[in-house]
Protein backbone atom coordinates (compact mmCIF):
# COMPACT_ATOMS: atom_id res chain seq x y z
CA UNK A 1 0.00 0.00 0.00
CA UNK A 2 0.88 3.85 -0.31
CA UNK A 3 1.49 5.73 2.36
CA UNK A 4 0.20 9.26 3.85
CA UNK A 5 3.18 10.47 5.58
CA UNK A 6 6.76 8.98 4.76
CA UNK A 7 9.96 9.96 6.79
CA UNK A 8 13.38 9.41 5.07
CA UNK A 9 16.80 9.83 5.49
CA UNK A 10 16.72 10.03 9.61
CA UNK A 11 18.60 7.52 11.86
CA UNK A 12 15.42 5.41 13.44
CA UNK A 13 15.94 4.22 16.68
CA UNK A 14 13.59 1.69 17.74
CA UNK A 15 14.64 -0.18 20.58
CA UNK A 16 11.22 -2.46 20.66
CA UNK A 17 12.48 -3.85 17.29
CA UNK A 18 15.84 -3.40 18.23
CA UNK A 19 16.37 -1.22 15.16
CA UNK A 20 19.20 1.41 15.13
CA UNK A 21 19.23 2.37 11.03
CA UNK A 22 19.08 4.64 8.60
CA UNK A 23 15.37 3.54 7.09
CA UNK A 24 12.28 5.04 6.36
CA UNK A 25 9.19 5.13 8.45
CA UNK A 26 5.67 5.28 6.82
CA UNK A 27 2.25 6.32 8.29
CA UNK A 28 -1.45 5.98 6.72
CA UNK A 29 -4.61 6.24 8.46
CA UNK A 30 -3.67 7.33 11.91
CA UNK A 31 -0.73 4.34 12.22
CA UNK A 32 2.13 3.09 11.29
CA UNK A 33 1.92 1.06 7.79
CA UNK A 34 5.72 0.38 7.19
CA UNK A 35 9.73 0.60 8.28
CA UNK A 36 12.44 0.05 5.50
CA UNK A 37 14.10 1.50 2.59
CA UNK A 38 12.12 2.46 -0.15
CA UNK A 39 9.07 2.30 0.86
CA UNK A 40 5.59 2.81 -1.75
CA UNK A 41 4.90 5.97 -2.81
CA UNK A 42 1.87 7.87 -4.82
CA UNK A 43 1.35 11.22 -5.87
CA UNK A 44 -0.63 11.88 -2.94
CA UNK A 45 2.26 10.92 -0.22
CA UNK A 46 3.70 13.84 1.90
CA UNK A 47 7.76 13.32 1.56
CA UNK A 48 9.56 14.40 5.12
CA UNK A 49 13.34 14.38 4.47
CA UNK A 50 14.71 14.20 7.97
CA UNK A 51 18.37 13.54 7.41
CA UNK A 52 20.61 14.57 9.85
CA UNK A 53 17.92 13.59 12.40
CA UNK A 54 16.71 10.83 14.71
CA UNK A 55 13.70 9.15 14.64
CA UNK A 56 12.01 7.49 17.49
CA UNK A 57 8.81 6.03 18.50
CA UNK A 58 6.56 8.84 19.99
CA UNK A 59 8.23 9.97 23.15
CA UNK A 60 6.12 9.16 26.35
CA UNK A 61 6.60 11.45 29.33
CA UNK A 62 5.44 8.87 32.05
CA UNK A 63 5.27 11.70 34.94
CA UNK A 64 3.44 15.15 33.69
CA UNK A 65 1.01 17.71 35.49
CA UNK A 66 -1.18 18.59 32.24
CA UNK A 67 -4.50 19.49 34.29
CA UNK A 68 -3.51 22.88 32.87
CA UNK A 69 -6.20 25.63 34.18
CA UNK A 70 -7.26 23.06 36.96
CA UNK A 71 -4.52 23.28 38.92
CA UNK A 72 -1.85 25.88 39.71
CA UNK A 73 0.80 23.16 38.82
CA UNK A 74 -0.88 22.35 35.83
CA UNK A 75 0.85 23.12 32.12
CA UNK A 76 -0.35 23.68 28.65
CA UNK A 77 -0.13 20.21 26.62
CA UNK A 78 -0.07 20.99 23.41
CA UNK A 79 2.53 23.36 24.11
CA UNK A 80 4.86 20.89 25.79
CA UNK A 81 4.52 18.18 23.83
CA UNK A 82 6.07 20.39 21.09
CA UNK A 83 8.54 21.96 22.77
CA UNK A 84 10.16 18.19 24.43
CA UNK A 85 9.38 16.36 21.08
CA UNK A 86 6.59 14.21 23.30
CA UNK A 87 3.26 12.52 21.99
CA UNK A 88 1.93 11.19 24.87
CA UNK A 89 2.17 12.73 28.58
CA UNK A 90 0.54 10.58 31.20
CA UNK A 91 -0.48 12.83 33.86
CA UNK A 92 0.31 11.90 37.49
CA UNK A 93 -2.62 12.34 39.42
CA UNK A 94 -3.67 16.04 39.41
CA UNK A 95 -6.84 15.07 39.46
CA UNK A 96 -8.92 13.16 42.12
CA UNK A 97 -12.13 11.78 41.70
CA UNK A 98 -13.68 14.72 42.51
CA UNK A 99 -12.83 16.93 39.62
CA UNK A 100 -11.79 14.35 37.03
CA UNK A 101 -14.25 14.74 35.07
CA UNK A 102 -13.28 18.24 34.55
CA UNK A 103 -10.22 17.02 33.53
CA UNK A 104 -11.03 14.61 30.92
CA UNK A 105 -13.65 16.77 29.22
CA UNK A 106 -11.76 20.27 29.13
CA UNK A 107 -8.00 19.13 28.78
CA UNK A 108 -7.64 15.83 27.72
CA UNK A 109 -10.34 15.05 25.22
CA UNK A 110 -9.52 18.58 22.95
CA UNK A 111 -5.56 18.13 23.34
CA UNK A 112 -4.17 17.36 20.07
CA UNK A 113 -1.46 15.20 21.34
CA UNK A 114 -2.26 11.65 23.68
CA UNK A 115 -3.05 11.85 27.24
CA UNK A 116 -3.34 9.27 29.70
CA UNK A 117 -3.53 9.64 33.47
CA UNK A 118 -2.70 7.83 37.01
CA UNK A 119 -6.24 8.85 39.01
CA UNK A 120 -5.31 10.28 42.42
CA UNK A 121 -6.86 9.04 45.28
CA UNK A 122 -7.03 11.77 47.54
CA UNK A 123 -10.64 13.50 46.35
CA UNK A 124 -9.37 16.41 44.85
CA UNK A 125 -5.82 15.51 43.62
CA UNK A 126 -3.02 17.68 43.90
CA UNK A 127 -4.76 21.02 44.89
CA UNK A 128 -2.49 22.82 46.79
CA UNK A 129 0.97 23.50 45.58
CA UNK A 130 2.01 27.07 43.91
CA UNK A 131 5.09 29.00 44.29
CA UNK A 132 3.25 30.57 47.56
CA UNK A 133 0.31 27.31 48.78
CA UNK A 134 1.98 24.06 49.86
CA UNK A 135 -0.24 21.54 51.10
CA UNK A 136 0.17 17.72 51.24
CA UNK A 137 -2.83 16.41 49.92
CA UNK A 138 -1.85 13.39 51.35
CA UNK A 139 -1.65 14.70 55.05
CA UNK A 140 -5.58 14.76 55.74
CA UNK A 141 -6.62 11.33 55.10
CA UNK A 142 -10.75 12.48 55.48
CA UNK A 143 -9.51 13.30 51.42
CA UNK A 144 -8.27 9.65 50.43
CA UNK A 145 -11.31 8.39 48.42
CA UNK A 146 -11.32 4.80 47.32
CA UNK A 147 -14.45 4.12 46.45
CA UNK A 148 -14.69 7.50 44.50
CA UNK A 149 -11.01 6.33 42.89
CA UNK A 150 -12.73 2.83 42.09
CA UNK A 151 -15.63 4.22 40.44
CA UNK A 152 -14.30 7.36 38.57
CA UNK A 153 -11.56 4.47 37.20
CA UNK A 154 -14.45 2.50 35.75
CA UNK A 155 -16.09 5.14 34.03
CA UNK A 156 -12.98 6.10 32.51
CA UNK A 157 -11.27 3.48 31.21
CA UNK A 158 -9.76 4.84 28.45
CA UNK A 159 -8.32 7.96 29.84
CA UNK A 160 -7.21 6.38 33.79
CA UNK A 161 -4.21 3.87 33.30
CA UNK A 162 -3.29 3.60 37.44
CA UNK A 163 -3.91 5.35 40.40
CA UNK A 164 -1.36 7.68 41.69
CA UNK A 165 -0.33 8.54 46.21
CA UNK A 166 2.39 10.79 47.26
CA UNK A 167 3.56 9.68 50.33
CA UNK A 168 6.26 11.77 52.38
CA UNK A 169 6.90 14.56 54.46
CA UNK A 170 6.10 17.10 52.19
CA UNK A 171 2.78 15.18 51.18
CA UNK A 172 1.95 13.25 53.50
CA UNK A 173 3.21 14.56 56.75
CA UNK A 174 3.16 12.09 59.50
CA UNK A 175 0.48 9.66 58.32
CA UNK A 176 3.67 6.97 56.90
CA UNK A 177 2.38 4.69 54.59
CA UNK A 178 -1.66 4.79 55.39
CA UNK A 179 -2.12 6.84 52.15
CA UNK A 180 -0.24 4.27 50.07
CA UNK A 181 -2.38 1.38 52.11
CA UNK A 182 -5.60 3.36 51.00
CA UNK A 183 -4.38 3.58 47.05
CA UNK A 184 -2.94 -0.23 47.18
CA UNK A 185 -6.78 -0.87 48.14
CA UNK A 186 -8.15 1.29 45.57
CA UNK A 187 -5.71 -0.51 43.02
CA UNK A 188 -6.51 -3.64 43.65
CA UNK A 189 -10.37 -3.35 43.46
CA UNK A 190 -9.65 -1.31 40.32
CA UNK A 191 -7.37 -3.74 38.53
CA UNK A 192 -4.79 -1.11 38.04
CA UNK A 193 -0.92 -0.22 38.80
CA UNK A 194 -0.24 2.26 41.52
CA UNK A 195 2.39 5.12 40.97
CA UNK A 196 3.99 6.10 44.55
CA UNK A 197 5.19 9.45 44.55
CA UNK A 198 8.24 9.11 47.51
CA UNK A 199 9.61 12.38 49.04
CA UNK A 200 11.33 12.78 52.90
CA UNK A 201 10.55 10.27 55.23
CA UNK A 202 8.47 9.01 56.73
CA UNK A 203 7.72 6.71 55.01
CA UNK A 204 10.94 5.15 54.65
CA UNK A 205 12.23 4.31 50.97
CA UNK A 206 11.92 0.53 52.23
CA UNK A 207 9.13 0.93 53.55
CA UNK A 208 7.30 2.00 50.36
CA UNK A 209 8.91 -0.52 48.08
CA UNK A 210 7.92 -3.09 50.42
CA UNK A 211 4.38 -2.42 49.52
CA UNK A 212 4.67 -2.24 45.60
CA UNK A 213 3.46 -5.15 43.20
CA UNK A 214 5.05 -6.54 40.23
CA UNK A 215 4.30 -3.42 37.56
CA UNK A 216 3.48 -0.82 40.11
CA UNK A 217 5.70 2.20 39.88
CA UNK A 218 7.78 3.84 41.83
CA UNK A 219 8.66 7.73 40.98
CA UNK A 220 11.05 10.36 42.14
CA UNK A 221 13.26 7.20 42.47
CA UNK A 222 16.48 8.28 41.96
CA UNK A 223 16.15 11.23 44.35
CA UNK A 224 18.59 12.41 46.62
CA UNK A 225 19.82 12.16 50.69
CA UNK A 226 17.23 11.61 52.45
CA UNK A 227 15.48 8.97 51.26
CA UNK A 228 18.07 7.99 48.68
CA UNK A 229 18.25 4.57 47.01
CA UNK A 230 21.98 4.34 47.77
CA UNK A 231 23.43 4.09 50.88
CA UNK A 232 26.33 6.90 52.04
CA UNK A 233 28.99 4.53 50.55
CA UNK A 234 27.52 4.22 47.30
CA UNK A 235 25.71 1.19 47.55
CA UNK A 236 22.20 0.23 45.87
CA UNK A 237 19.57 -0.83 48.98
CA UNK A 238 18.89 -4.48 49.22
CA UNK A 239 15.04 -3.41 49.06
CA UNK A 240 16.03 -1.61 45.56
CA UNK A 241 17.37 -4.68 44.32
CA UNK A 242 14.71 -6.96 45.68
CA UNK A 243 11.84 -4.78 44.17
CA UNK A 244 13.31 -4.38 40.64
CA UNK A 245 13.51 -8.81 40.88
CA UNK A 246 10.14 -8.98 41.74
CA UNK A 247 9.06 -6.41 38.75
CA UNK A 248 8.38 -2.63 40.85
CA UNK A 249 9.32 -0.16 38.09
CA UNK A 250 11.81 2.80 38.81
CA UNK A 251 10.87 6.29 37.51
CA UNK A 252 13.06 9.58 37.46
CA UNK A 253 10.59 12.10 37.79
CA UNK A 254 12.80 14.67 38.21
CA UNK A 255 10.84 17.79 38.94
CA UNK A 256 11.35 20.51 41.67
CA UNK A 257 12.98 18.40 44.01
CA UNK A 258 13.69 15.17 43.17
CA UNK A 259 16.38 13.94 41.27
CA UNK A 260 20.36 14.61 42.11
CA UNK A 261 23.72 13.97 40.28
CA UNK A 262 24.73 11.77 42.95
CA UNK A 263 22.45 9.47 43.45
CA UNK A 264 22.33 8.96 39.40
CA UNK A 265 25.90 8.29 39.38
CA UNK A 266 25.62 5.46 42.27
CA UNK A 267 23.16 3.80 40.69
CA UNK A 268 24.93 4.35 37.02
CA UNK A 269 27.91 3.08 38.43
CA UNK A 270 26.27 0.55 39.79
CA UNK A 271 24.40 -1.07 36.54
CA UNK A 272 20.95 0.25 37.59
CA UNK A 273 19.34 2.00 35.11
CA UNK A 274 15.62 3.83 35.29
CA UNK A 275 12.77 1.35 34.02
CA UNK A 276 11.84 4.73 32.56
CA UNK A 277 12.72 8.68 32.37
CA UNK A 278 10.08 11.14 32.94
CA UNK A 279 9.97 15.25 33.92
CA UNK A 280 7.23 15.39 36.38
CA UNK A 281 6.75 18.47 34.23
CA UNK A 282 4.96 21.40 36.14
CA UNK A 283 4.34 25.20 36.49
CA UNK A 284 6.87 25.25 39.55
CA UNK A 285 9.89 22.85 37.33
CA UNK A 286 9.24 23.55 33.75
CA UNK A 287 11.86 26.77 33.70
CA UNK A 288 14.72 24.63 35.55
CA UNK A 289 15.89 22.55 36.80
CA UNK A 290 13.50 19.88 34.69
CA UNK A 291 12.24 22.35 32.10
CA UNK A 292 11.12 18.94 29.83
CA UNK A 293 11.74 15.70 29.27
CA UNK A 294 14.33 15.96 26.78
CA UNK A 295 16.52 17.87 29.13
CA UNK A 296 15.90 15.42 31.71
CA UNK A 297 16.95 12.67 28.77
CA UNK A 298 20.08 14.87 28.10
CA UNK A 299 21.47 14.66 31.65
CA UNK A 300 21.40 10.83 31.65
CA UNK A 301 23.18 10.79 27.73
CA UNK A 302 25.57 13.20 29.78
CA UNK A 303 26.22 10.73 32.45
CA UNK A 304 26.98 7.94 30.34
CA UNK A 305 23.75 6.25 29.92
CA UNK A 306 23.50 4.79 26.18
CA UNK A 307 21.30 6.41 23.97
CA UNK A 308 19.57 3.19 22.81
CA UNK A 309 18.89 2.77 26.41
CA UNK A 310 17.53 6.30 26.92
CA UNK A 311 15.09 6.18 24.35
CA UNK A 312 13.96 2.92 25.22
CA UNK A 313 13.30 4.70 28.43
CA UNK A 314 10.71 7.09 27.10
CA UNK A 315 9.27 4.96 24.78
CA UNK A 316 8.79 0.91 24.86
CA UNK A 317 9.14 0.77 28.56
CA UNK A 318 6.57 3.67 29.28
CA UNK A 319 4.22 2.06 27.19
CA UNK A 320 4.37 -1.21 28.84
CA UNK A 321 4.03 0.59 32.20
CA UNK A 322 0.86 1.92 31.01
CA UNK A 323 -0.38 -1.42 29.34
CA UNK A 324 -0.52 0.47 26.01
CA UNK A 325 1.29 -1.78 23.79
CA UNK A 326 0.43 0.10 20.33
CA UNK A 327 1.98 2.91 21.60
CA UNK A 328 6.17 3.32 22.26
CA UNK A 329 7.11 1.83 19.40
CA UNK A 330 6.82 1.98 15.14
CA UNK A 331 6.03 -1.91 14.22
CA UNK A 332 3.65 -1.49 11.73
CA UNK A 333 0.17 -1.07 13.25
CA UNK A 334 1.25 0.47 16.05
CA UNK A 335 -0.64 4.00 16.78
CA UNK A 336 0.97 6.56 14.34
CA UNK A 337 2.97 8.47 16.49
CA UNK A 338 6.92 9.44 16.38
CA UNK A 339 9.28 11.93 17.54
CA UNK A 340 11.82 13.40 15.82
CA UNK A 341 15.08 14.75 17.88
CA UNK A 342 18.89 15.58 17.26
CA UNK A 343 21.69 15.10 19.05
CA UNK A 344 23.94 18.44 20.09
CA UNK A 345 27.01 19.27 20.34
CA UNK A 346 28.44 22.01 22.33
CA UNK A 347 28.72 23.14 25.80
CA UNK A 348 25.31 22.42 27.95
CA UNK A 349 24.70 23.87 31.82
CA UNK A 350 22.58 21.09 33.72
CA UNK A 351 21.51 21.74 37.14
CA UNK A 352 19.69 18.75 39.56
CA UNK A 353 17.50 19.56 42.29
CA UNK A 354 20.37 19.72 44.94
CA UNK A 355 21.68 23.02 42.89
CA UNK A 356 24.76 21.06 41.76
CA UNK A 357 26.06 22.18 38.22
CA UNK A 358 26.58 19.54 35.25
CA UNK A 359 28.59 20.23 32.04
CA UNK A 360 27.84 18.43 29.15
CA UNK A 361 28.83 18.20 25.99
CA UNK A 362 25.63 16.97 24.29
CA UNK A 363 22.15 17.54 24.36
CA UNK A 364 19.30 15.92 23.07
CA UNK A 365 16.95 18.46 21.24
CA UNK A 366 13.12 17.84 19.41
CA UNK A 367 12.57 19.30 16.28
CA UNK A 368 8.63 17.67 15.64
CA UNK A 369 6.38 14.84 15.62
CA UNK A 370 4.43 12.75 14.15
CA UNK A 371 0.98 12.53 15.82
CA UNK A 372 -1.57 10.56 14.79
CA UNK A 373 0.14 9.69 11.19
CA UNK A 374 0.40 13.52 10.59
CA UNK A 375 3.23 15.75 10.95
CA UNK A 376 3.39 17.95 13.65
CA UNK A 377 5.86 20.99 14.29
Amino acid sequence: MAHDLILTGGRVIDPSQALDAVTEVGFALGKVTGIGPGLKRDTQTKIKDVSGFIVTPGLIDLHTHVYWGGTSLGVDPDLYALKSGVTTSVDTGSAGPGNFAGFAKHVIAPARSRIYAYLHVSHAGIYGFSTLVHVGESEDMRLMDPRGAVEVAAKYRQEIIGIKVRVGRHASGDQGVAPLDVALDAANESGLPLMAHIDEPPPTYEDVLARLRPGDVLTHAFRPFPNAPVTAQGTIKPAVLAARKRGVLFDIGHGMGSFAFKTARAMLANGFLPDTISSDVHALCIDGPAHDLVTTMSKFLCLGMGLNDIIRSATETPARAIKRLDLGTLKPGALGDASLIRIDDGQFDYVDVTGEHLAGTKRISAHGVVMRGEWWA
